[in-house]
Order: structure tokens, then C-alpha cells, then sequence
């Protein structure tokens, strides 16, 4: 799934407008540029594996009531954050719709463990060659 496709319905967002930090000279300490966008995961009607996958890669973003927490303060606008946070949440709804690979088991071929038991035993002879030297 891509970004793209997500779906976020408004009555799953809220959002509130804080003072953000960093340059921008009097305009920081005057206007509310900082978008602090909190989105309802139960209101997104997640299926359960994704809302755990969700979850895990949300980290301490995730309150334990279910709200996703994100901040974005990097533009000067309100508008730019305001995208910017939607951006990425719909960001992360995909990552968390993809599944992880299963792990397939694999052995190691009579061929393989052969070769290594060849292996070690060169090396070995090489390490025993390497003893005290007897003088008489």
C-alpha cells in the first residue's frame, strides 16, 4: 500500500496549533506554526495485525488510549506542518500494512557440511605446524 491510498477520515484527526521553536525571528513567538495532529487508530478501522504492526512502529508516539501523536514543526507555515503531519501519518498506515516475510528454514546440504569438515581440518593442520620448534 502506498501513502497515497490511505484514507484518513476527519472525524479520526484532530488537530491543535502550538508555538514552534527554532529560527524564524518574532514570527516564532507570534504565530502558531506547529501542527500537533492526533489521530483516532480505533476511528481508522485498522485490521488487528496492522494495528499491531501500526503500534510497534509508532513507538512512544502511541498514547495508551489509542491516539497516534504526531508533531510537525519543520516549515514555517501552518498549512505546510498541517500537510506535513498528514504526510506522515499516512506514511506510517502504509509501512504498517505491509507484512513482514515469513522466515523459511533452510539446512545446510551433505555437500556443505563436508566442505566446512575439509575446511577445518586445513586449518587445523596449518595451526599444528605452528608448535615449538625441537632443536635436537
Amino acid at each position: 500500500m502506498r501513502p497515497e491510498d490511505v484514507i484518513l477520515p476527519d472525524d479520526a484527526l484532530s488537530e491543535s496549533f502550538l508555538a514552534a521553536t527554532g529560527p524564524g525571528g518574532q514570527n516564532v513567538n507570534k504565530v502558531a506554526t506547529a501542527v500537533q495532529l492526533r489521530a483516532d487508530v480505533f476511528r481508522l478501522g485498522l485490521h488487528p495485525d496492522v494495528y499491531q504492526r501500526l503500534k510497534t512502529i509508532a513507538g512512544s508516539r502511541m498514547t495508551g488510549a489509542g491516539e497516534l501523536l504526531i508533531t510537525a514543526r519543520r516549515f514555517r507555515t501552518q498549512e505546510a506542518n498541517r500537510t506535513d503531519a498528514r504526510r506522515r501519518l499516512a506514511e506510517m498506515i502504509a509501512a504498517a500494512h505491509i507484512a513482514p516475510r515469513k522466515r523459511k528454514a533452510t539446512r545446510p546440504s551433505r555437500a556443505a557440511k563436508a566442505e566446512r569438515v575439509d575446511k577445518k581440518k586445513q586449518r587445523s593442520a596449518v595451526k599444528r605446524t605452528r608448535g615449538k620448534v625441537d632443536f635436537d
